[in-house]
């Protein structure tokens, strides 16, 4: 029975083909003799173990064959049409990279022709080729490339010749591997060093020099980059994992060195990584939770984000990547315990007790005990209407009141007015003297009587007083020991606090992924003031595998001419980010009215929908909010287009989904529509947050975030459509490119 070995493909099979490929590499598991697979060698081949087999009269797989001294085994690369597949196998070679001791294929492309540029030759067309490359210009030479780097001879030749960084980021990207992805980083700046450490190139496997070719490539299969690219195929069932494999099923089977190395590290506290939309933040996070279950099954894991939607896509992924890993049904039981941080807050007040008492005393200068009900929608505006008649215009809106409980009062524990005068307000952005501040807090107490009188927290309270009584109940009562975090930059701190009072201050006890521009609720907080200290432990993830160059750029663009600052409180740049993929170039519409902006989305659905192997769930429009999300499902319907409202639930199959740019953050699909960013819907209308220019300028970052986060939705197409004046952050997207 022959071993099976297989790689990540780069090119994604039809699903009727996976069937019969699925299949093929089942019998091959069996015998390579079984009739009909028609293993074969090829003739005028880089590699001599190369080899093709049958998938049906029209596509063929290729393959390699090691013989190994524990038997045969096959590596499966990937299946084309026949004249393709020919092609594509003549020019391969399965190898152990010089460098890296790690096992890869390079496909040896024909050298191409060149063309004639005033006068002279070179590999690139237009005017005439710089006296110096863009990489000899940096100080780069081809052995650099081949003898630090590893990378091929062919490619690190076109690299070199490259004469500027958007020709040597295209070669980048072209080439769609992990030397590719090396390029990008030398584009994007960095050492030689840094990237030698990203792909561990400077650990490689122990070999035997006794050892025949063949074995060495087999424990080349061992090596962190080339356990990006293969995986070893068991049995069935792992061979069902990995032909299915796509989208988050790719990084359960395929995890690239980089994210291994955070998913698998130890850290002497809390660690930081962050990283643009679709850099596999995520994922991290998920393979973290088992590694943390695997070296301690009796460890109480905390897997948590903001909303239930992603809470829920969390536990599905570690469903997903292992069935083995224990969902905990209770907080406090051993095993990765997953849900959204106010449900979390939600149990541990349920689970309090009389001690809910003692935590509210601390938090609200009263006992309490009614937390679990929540306030009013209208409760701010209604203690302004009752005691904030002296304040000034400008701070008799909700949105003030709401941003200075929760970024001032609750985490400083504020419980009467001596102490909010003498509270430090860093980051508010509007100054408030003792008369000022007296008048506030008239406004603040009568939004704690009234919630009192009706027996009644809000959700802020709730998250400080639950960190309170994790806080007063002590190390031994600690619920977690590992507190794993997701989209932290959306967090307020009071949940902070709590997240951080759940587990103990110890080694690999609080790992948080976050964005700073996917920031789309809340306001801008920096960790270290509520007690969370990661200054030395913070990495950053740039590559993104989840959409185009092209979309990604645009969505970057849309944050242009914007400050954005972390969670640590430093300057956050989106140098660096690109992506893995090439697509088309995002279509922007402009219509005259809205119903033309019908019309436009409905024809383009209906275009999509009759292409072959497109299936109607891979498609998604994305609108500001629920209203115009309820006008356009029922526009299109009367164009003929059925599709599905996603508020709540998850996305099924069948039909193109509707649904708010707020409730697609953690989705992505193939074909994205982005309708109805017009002026005066994006961004959204902010007066609530008028009260202070920097409060008003925060809101106008969360609308760009917004914009980026949505277009970050889509992997391949992207349009985006208005009706009448478009929007501004169009504009700064336009005046970027």
């Amino acid at each position: 029975m022959p071993l099976l070995e297989m790689m990540n493909p780069k090119e994604k099979l039809e699903k009727d083909l996976k069937v019969k490929v699925f299949d093929f590499l089942g019998k091959l598991q069996e015998s390579d003799a079984i009739p009909g697979l028609h293993i074969e060698p090829l003739n005028n081949v880089a590699d001599p173990r190369v080899r093709t087999g049958r998938v049906d009269i029209q596509y063929r797989a290729v393959l390699f064959k090691l013989d190994l001294k524990v038997g045969v085994k096959y590596v499966y690369v990937g299946t084309w049409n026949h004249d393709d597949a020919i092609k594509r196998a003549q020019r391969m070679r399965l190898s152990v990279n010089a460098v890296g001791g790690f096992t890869e294929i390079v496909e040896e492309e024909p050298e191409a022709a060149s063309v004639v540029v005033d006068g002279g030759a070179g590999p690139f067309g237009g005017a005439a080729a710089p006296a110096l490359s863009q990489l000899e210009q940096w100080g780069f030479t081809a052995a650099d490339l081949t003898g630090r780097l590893g990378l091929s001879a062919s490619l690190a030749t076109a690299a070199m010749a490259a004469p500027d960084k958007e020709a040597l980021l295209e070669i980048a990207v072209r080439d769609g591997g992990w030397q590719g992805e090396a390029l990008m980083y030398l584009h994007d700046g960095l050492s030689l060093d840094d990237i030698r450490a990203k792909f561990s190139l400077d650990e490689p496997v122990e070999q035997d020099p006794e050892d025949s070719e063949d074995e060495r490539i087999e424990k080349g299969f061992e090596h962190p980059t080339a356990r990006a690219q293969f995986t070893f195929v068991g049995d069935q069932d792992e061979l069902q994992k990995a032909i299915e494999a796509t989208d988050f099923g790719a990084w359960r089977v395929f995890l690239h060195p980089d994210q291994r190395k955070y998913a698998t590290k130890h850290y002497n506290g809390a660690f930081r990584l962050s990283g643009g939309a679709g850099t596999g933040k995520t994922v991290v996070l998920v393979h973290r939770a088992r590694e943390l279950w695997k070296a301690n099954p009796d460890a109480r894991i905390v897997l948590t984000t903001y909303t239930k939607n992603l809470a829920d896509m969390l536990a599905s992924n570690v469903r997903q990547l292992d069935p083995e890993v224990p969902l905990a049904s209770a907080l406090g039981e051993p095993g990765v315990y997953v849900t959204n941080v106010d449900a979390l807050i939600a149990r541990v007040l349920k689970g309090a007790g009389l001690g809910v008492a003692a935590a509210s005393e601390a938090v609200l200068g009263l006992p309490v005990t009614h937390v679990s009900n929540r306030t009013a929608n209208d409760a701010w505006q209604a203690a302004i209407d009752a005691a904030g008649s002296a304040l000034p215009d400008e701070l008799k809106t909700p949105g003030f009141f709401a941003a200075e409980y929760s970024m001032v009062v609750l985490p400083s524990r504020i419980s009467n007015r001596a102490e909010y005068f003498s509270v430090a307000r860093p980051g508010r952005g509007v100054a408030l003297n003792r008369a000022a501040r007296a008048k506030v807090w008239a406004v603040i107490e009568a939004y704690r009587a009234s919630a009192n009188i009706d027996g009644a927290i809000d959700y802020e309270e709730a998250a400080a007083i639950a960190a309170s009584h994790v806080s007063l109940a002590g190390g031994d009562a600690r619920l977690a020991d590992h507190v794993l975090v997701d989209e932290g930059q959306d967090l307020t701190p009071a949940r902070w606090q709590f997240l951080r009072a759940l587990a103990p201050e110890g080694p690999d006890d609080l790992f948080i992924a976050e964005d700073s521009h996917q920031r789309i609720y809340g306001q801008k907080v920096v960790l270290g003031r509520y007690g969370i200290r990661i200054v030395g432990r913070s990495q950053r993830l740039t590559l993104n595998y989840r959409t185009t160059e092209q979309n990604l750029q645009w969505a970057v663009s849309v944050l242009s001419g914007a400050e954005y600052s972390d969670v640590e409180g430093a300057e956050e740049s989106t140098a660096g980010y690109h992506s893995a993929r090439l697509g088309p170039v995002p279509e922007l519409v402009s219509c005259s009215s809205v119903t033309e902006e019908y019309d436009a989305v409905a024809s383009r659905l209906l275009a999509w929908l009759d292409e072959d192997g497109v299936a109607p769930e891979s498609l998604a429009v994305l609108v500001r909010d629920k209203a115009t999300q309820a006008r356009l499902a029922t526009a299109l319907g009367d164009r003929g287009v059925t599709v599905q409202q996603v508020d709540r639930g998850s996305i099924r199959a069948g039909h193109p989904s509707v649904l708010t740019m707020h409730r697609a953050k953690g989705t992505e699909f193939a074909r994205v529509v982005l309708a109805g960013v017009s002026a005066g819907a994006v961004p959204a209308a902010m007066r609530s947050e008028q009260y202070s220019s920097d409060s008003e300028a925060d809101a106008l970052l969360r609308e760009r975030s917004l914009l980026y986060v949505a277009a970050t939705r889509a992997r391949d197409v992207l349009v985006v459509t208005w009706a009448g004046a478009k929007s501004s952050l169009l504009d700064a997207a336009e005046r970027e490119a």
